[in-house]
């Protein structure tokens, strides 16, 4: 996309702010909603189609369609080839909640609803990778045409920032854009609220996450001191909604702060804590059904355990979260525009299921720093583990893969690798 300086427009659109030889179904599940989301976690709605098929009507009762896309036909087994699904993260203001978000939900920013979290999973063909990518919310980006939730049409724009492609076209929108801007076919998607994140993280628990310095943020009501913290509900939204508080203040420093609270969560969901304890299963299910609203194709309970299937011996140093390559907007600082070769890179390196590594830094814009208790693998390594050629006395042949690494634009991590917000105690300063 070729940048240019757009037409002045009176309306502020961004100022807003997933026995051990034989692992359980359920657990395969929970170990999608840690790779996948966090934030949006629409694979908890896979928890409750495995654990109660007759939560699924509510999956389907308020389901969105997407262009091009049609339910799956399910199989017996893990989903054949690749697997592409986006997850949207959005401000709406439901009356329940209203309240708690003061201007955002009662000022002159009330009214209408932003993608501001924006979220693409990759499921790589065997051998089985993950690859989670942030896109910037501040993103300047083309929006194709969309068809709407109504039936309407919306019309094709360029130069706009990413999340107002909800407000544009609805979740439809939001991944057609993603589509676009990637290259690559996005099947299965699904949005949370404010609300929803609200109420999911209430139903796992607490999330321990580490703060390598204070967090002051007015914004969010956060002023928390240095150290580790263990939070839900309204703490976990505002602790994933927080950007003055960490970093340089920016959305860029804010993801990398998503991104640790994504690989905590993640080795918390196949923990002993959450996997042998029913009640917190069924409360998850239970909680993510109510919340989640998925895309049609996401709405056979089949459909979501293969997907499940597909990434149950994924290990944590296989599970990248990388942020999306961005330039400074030259016609505005508080925009961003696409790093169009570096992302060539990305997407190539995913189109030929090549693994990929980060050289880049650990996290965007100072968000976190790295802390002290990376994981080798939190997966179930009794189930994975293969034997070592010294155990069988065969030869086995050099692996042929080549590692990617992709540009030092692209920052983020792996799930194995243990990150802590980088707080700044200047707030608003």
């Amino acid at each position: 996309m070729s940048a240019h300086k757009p037409a002045t427009r009176g309306r502020r659109t961004v100022a807003r702010h997933g026995e051990l030889s034989s692992p359980h179904p359920v657990s395969l599940i929970l170990k999608v909603i840690g790779v996948v989301l966090a934030v949006v976690m629409v694979s908890g709605a896979g928890v409750a189609a495995y654990a109660a098929y007759d939560l699924t009507s509510g999956l389907t009762e308020d389901a969105i369609a997407l262009e091009g896309q049609d339910a799956v036909p399910p199989d017996i087994g893990a989903i054949e080839g690749g697997v592409n699904l986006f997850l949207a993260g959005t401000d709406a203001c439901e009356p329940e909640y209203a309240d708690l978000f003061g201007d955002r939900c009662t000022g002159a920013d009330a009214g209408g609803e932003l993608n501001d979290v924006n979220m693409l999973v990759h499921i790589s063909d065997e051998p089985r990778r993950v690859t989670v990518v942030s896109f910037p919310r501040d993103l300047m980006v083309s929006i194709p045409e969309c068809t709407r939730e109504d039936g309407s049409t919306s019309a094709a724009m360029d130069y706009q920032p990413l999340n107002t492609a909800f407000t544009v076209g609805g979740l439809n929108c939001v991944v057609k854009t993603i589509s676009q801007l990637s290259g690559m076919n996005i099947p299965f998607a699904a949005k949370v609220t404010w609300g929803g994140v609200i109420e999911i993280t209430d139903a796992i628990g607490g999330v321990e996450v580490c703060l390598a310095s204070g967090i002051k943020d007015p914004y969010t009501g956060i002023d928390w001191p240095a150290g580790n913290r263990e939070i839900s509900g309204m703490d976990a939204l505002q602790f994933l909604r927080t950007r003055h508080g960490v970093g340089d203040g920016s959305d860029l420093g804010r993801i990398a702060n998503q991104q640790q609270y994504m690989s905590r969560l993640a080795r918390k969901l196949i923990s002993d804590e959450v996997l042998a304890d029913p009640a917190t299963l069924y409360r998850l299910a239970t909680t993510a059904v109510d919340n989640v609203t998925p895309s049609q194709s996401l709405t056979n309970p089949l459909t979501l355990v293969q997907i499940a299937l597909a990434v149950k011996n994924v290990p944590f140093d296989e599970i990248v979260f990388a942020q999306y390559p961005v330039a400074e907007d030259p016609w505005d600082a508080n925009k961003v525009v696409p790093d169009e070769a570096a992302a060539d890179e990305l997407w190539s390196a995913l189109a030929a299921n090549e693994p990929v590594e980060l050289s880049g830094e650990i996290g965007s814009n100072g968000g976190v720093v790295a802390g002290d208790d990376t994981e080798a693998d939190a997966g179930d390594t009794e189930a994975t583990a293969t034997p070592t050629p010294e155990a069988t006395g065969e030869a086995t042949a050099a692996p042929t893969e080549e590692t990617i690494e992709l540009p030092s634009s692209i920052t983020g991590s792996t799930a194995a690798q243990s990150t802590c917000s980088n707080g700044n105690l200047r707030g608003s300063d």
